[in-house]
């Protein structure tokens, strides 16, 4: 009987056992299946708050002159690679209204301003349609008197980039800083990409690549010559040891990749002075060290000519006189020492103009 009683027990206890574990493995399904099922929630969620970007946009600003095909070359390059290309578009105004008029509901990833700038002067990029170039002063202005068209808050978002294809634009921390400013949005504030290098549109050996920039100057129609200028740009640039300075200023295109070889142009500078309401003589000057002695002596002026960067005496001067006013007029010639950029290891080839790379594009 004690036997019987023991067995039921044990029979008993067992089927308890069975049916703890079997709750157990009930409970943990169900945790299971609420953990796939917060997962595919997640998931879903997280596909609905991903915004698919649009492809890239590229704005050709600019029509080649001369023998240039720096636009032209920009054109193919970029069609090349499938992105939305739009011409005729020569002001920040324009670019802002057809970003405006054609925004969706996919908003843009990447828009891309071509501008073949000199950087000595203001960029070659009206503000508004038939309105001053791209400075500082004269965008900041525009955005002020509100002349210029705000950006559709749904047209970009926060990473969003505005890439600026031009000329050592990323060194003029100032100008970076207002071009940002005119592309921000109401709660949105888009990136702005720029490089400190020159960009080569259509070269020999790449369709696109960075080269870093040495300078030399002298007064227009007043050379010393290559040989002088050669030991001048040397003695300027006194950490560059791979470049044959003289051979650079005698060569007009790279020959094979990564040859130094040089560009030039015009720097020009209007200085006017109104005598109307001053008690003071309009002055008149004989040789250009007067007149380069007045220009010091006048604050407003030497400002006007700091702003190049480069010195007083780089300038060719010349004057006249209209009426109660005082015209200087100043002209410096630029030879411009371009030594593309090459991968330092592998084969001898150009380094890819990579925007998202903080070594050759800066981000503000």
């Amino acid at each position: 009987m004690k036997q019987n009683i023991l067995k039921v027990g044990t029979v008993m206890g067992l089927l308890l056992l069975i049916g703890v574990f079997a709750s157990c493995n009930d409970t943990k399904k169900n945790d299971k299946n609420q953990e796939l099922g917060n997962i595919a929630q997640l998931e879903e969620t997280t596909k609905k708050s991903v915004v698919e970007l649009r492809k890239p946009v590229v704005f050709i600003t600019g029509n080649d002159k001369g023998s240039s095909h720096f636009y032209d070359s920009a054109r193919v390059y970029f069609k090349e690679r499938n992105y939305e290309v739009i011409n005729g578009k020569y002001s920040l105004e324009e670019i802002i209204s057809w970003m405006n008029k054609n925004a969706t509901k996919n908003p843009y990833g990447e828009v891309h301003i071509v501008n073949n700038n000199n950087p000595f002067k203001a960029m070659n990029l009206e503000t508004v349609v038939n309105g001053e170039k791209v400075t500082v002063e004269s965008l900041q202005k525009a955005i002020n008197e509100d002349r210029l068209p705000s950006l559709k808050d749904e047209a970009i978002t926060d990473s969003t980039k505005i890439i600026f294809h031009t000329n050592q634009l990323a060194t003029n921390t100032n100008l970076i800083n207002t071009l940002k400013s005119a592309f921000i949005t109401e709660n949105k504030i888009p990136q702005v990409v720029a490089s400190p290098y020159y960009n080569i549109f259509g070269g020999e050996f790449s369709n696109h690549y960075l080269a870093q920039p040495y300078y030399v100057f002298y007064p227009t129609a007043n050379s010393p010559g290559k040989v002088d200028l050669s030991k001048e740009i040397a003695k300027k640039y006194p950490e560059e040891k791979e470049i044959d300075w003289y051979d650079a200023l005698n060569n007009e295109k790279e020959r094979y990749v990564g040859e130094p070889y040089t560009i030039q142009y015009s720097i020009p500078v209007n200085l006017e002075l109104d005598y109307h309401n001053s008690d003071n003589e309009i002055p008149h000057f004989v040789m250009q060290e007067e007149i380069m002695d007045f220009i010091a002596s006048e604050e407003a002026l030497m400002k006007e000519v700091q702003k190049t960067n480069i010195p007083v005496e780089k300038f060719r001067w010349t004057y006249i006189v209209k009426d109660s006013q005082l015209i200087i007029k100043g002209k410096s010639s630029a030879l411009c020492v371009l030594k593309p950029l090459i991968k330092p290891y592998g084969d001898l080839e150009h380094v890819k103009p990579d925007t998202n790379n903080k070594r050759l594009y800066a981000m503000k």
